[in-house]
C-alpha cells in the first residue's frame, strides 16, 4: 500500500520555544527518517519520542492566566508530535516485509493500544502473522484488538471466518452481522485509500458477511433473514463459485418455504430457479439442489 507521506505543517508552525528542544530535535530527525524510509531509525526515534511526549503532557497547567496560552501550545505540540510518531510507525510497517511489519505494529500497540492508525494496520498485521507461521495467534489477537476497535472490518471478517471454520454458528452470525453493519455505514473510502481499492475491499467484506449470515439463517430455518441476506450477497459473490452454490441453494429453500407459507406461486417458481442454478455449480449441495428444483416445480404446478 502506497501512502502519501504526512507532513505535520501545524507542528512546524509552533515556535521552538514552546516545546522541549530535545523533543523538537528528535521530531525533526524522525521526519527525515520517514522521508528517507529508514525503518530502524523510525522505530528508534519513535520509541525515544513517546516517553518525552508523555512527560510533556504531564506538565501541570499554570495558575497565572498569562502563562496558560504558552502551556496550551506546548501541550498541543506534544500531542501532535506523539501522533506523528504513531503515524511514522504505521507507514513504515505497512511498507515493510511481514516480520518487520509485525515488530513495528507491536511497537505501536505498546505505545498506544488505541492509536487511530491501528485501525488500518490490523488487516496487514493479521496477514503477516499467518505469513510468518503465527496463524494460531490470529484469533486471540483479533479478539483482543476488537475491544478497542469494535467496528474494524478486518478484525470482524477474520473472526467471522474463524468461527465458520470452527463450526461456531452463534459466533459466526454475531461477527458477520457486525461486519455488514460496519461496512454499510462506510461507503466512502478512508483517507489515503484509493476509492477503487476501498470499493473492492468493502464489496468483498459485504459479500462475505451477507453470505455467512444468510447461510446460517438458512440452516436454522429463519427464511426471511436468509432471503434478505443472500439476495444482498448475490451480486457481490458472482465470481466466487464455492460461495455462490450454497447461496443459491439456501435462497431456493428460503423462497420455497416463504412461498408455501403465503401461497405465492411466483415465489416457489423463483425458488425452483435458484435451485436449478445451484445444481449447475459443483458443490456439496449440487444433487440436493437438483432434486429440490423438481419438487418445487411440481409444487408450483399444483397451484392455481
Amino acid at each position: 500500500m502506497k501512502l502519501t507521506i504526512f507532513v505535520a505543517m501545524t507542528l512546524l508552525a509552533v515556535p521552538v520555544r514552546a516545546a522541549d528542544d530535545n523533543m523538537d530535535a528528535k521530531f525533526q530527525s524522525l521526519q527525515e527518517a520517514v522521508a528517507k524510509k529508514q525503518v530502524p531509525d523510525i522505530k528508534k526515534l519513535s520509541l525515544e519520542l513517546f516517553p518525552i511526549v508523555q512527560d510533556a503532557l504531564c506538565e501541570t497547567a499554570p495558575q497565572a492566566e498569562d502563562e496558560k496560552a504558552a502551556w496550551k501550545s506546548r501541550i498541543d505540540h506534544a500531542k501532535s508530535v506523539g501522533l506523528y510518531a504513531e503515524y511514522a510507525l504505521f507507514v513504515a510497517a505497512i511498507e515493510s516485509p511481514a516480520a518487520t511489519l509485525i515488530d513495528l505494529v507491536d511497537t505501536l500497540q505498546t505505545a498506544n493500544s488505541k492509536s487511530q492508525y491501528l485501525d488500518r494496520a490490523w488487516g496487514p498485521y493479521l496477514l503477516a502473522l499467518s505469513q510468518t507461521g503465527a496463524a494460531a495467534k490470529v484469533q486471540a489477537v483479533a479478539e483482543k484488538a476488537l475491544a478497542n476497535f469494535p467496528e474494524n472490518e478486518d478484525l470482524l471478517l477474520v473472526l467471522a471466518d474463524n468461527a465458520v471454520t470452527k463450526k461456531q454458528p452463534d459466533r459466526a452470525l454475531n461477527y458477520s452481522n457486525r461486519l455488514v453493519a460496519s461496512l454499510a455505514k462506510r461507503a466512502k473510502a478512508p483517507e489515503g485509500v484509493p476509492a477503487a481499492q476501498w470499493d473492492r475491499k468493502r464489496n468483498a467484506g459485504l459479500g462475505r458477511g451477507y453470505w455467512i449470515s444468510g447461510v446460517i439463517y438458512g440452516e436454522r430455518g429463519n427464511y426471511a433473514n436468509c432471503d434478505k441476506n443472500l439476495r444482498a450477497a448475490l451480486p457481490l459473490i458472482q465470481e466466487n463459485k464455492p460461495m455462490l452454490g450454497p447461496a443459491l441453494f439456501y435462497l431456493g429453500m428460503a423462497d420455497y418455504n416463504l412461498g408455501k407459507m403465503t401461497l405465492d406461486k411466483a415465489k416457489i417458481l423463483e425458488a425452483a430457479k435458484f435451485s436449478q442454478q445451484s445444481a449447475l455449480i459443483e458443490s456439496p449441495y449440487t444433487e440436493q439442489a437438483r432434486h429440490n428444483a423438481l419438487v418445487m416445480k411440481q409444487e408450483a404446478d399444483r397451484m392455481r
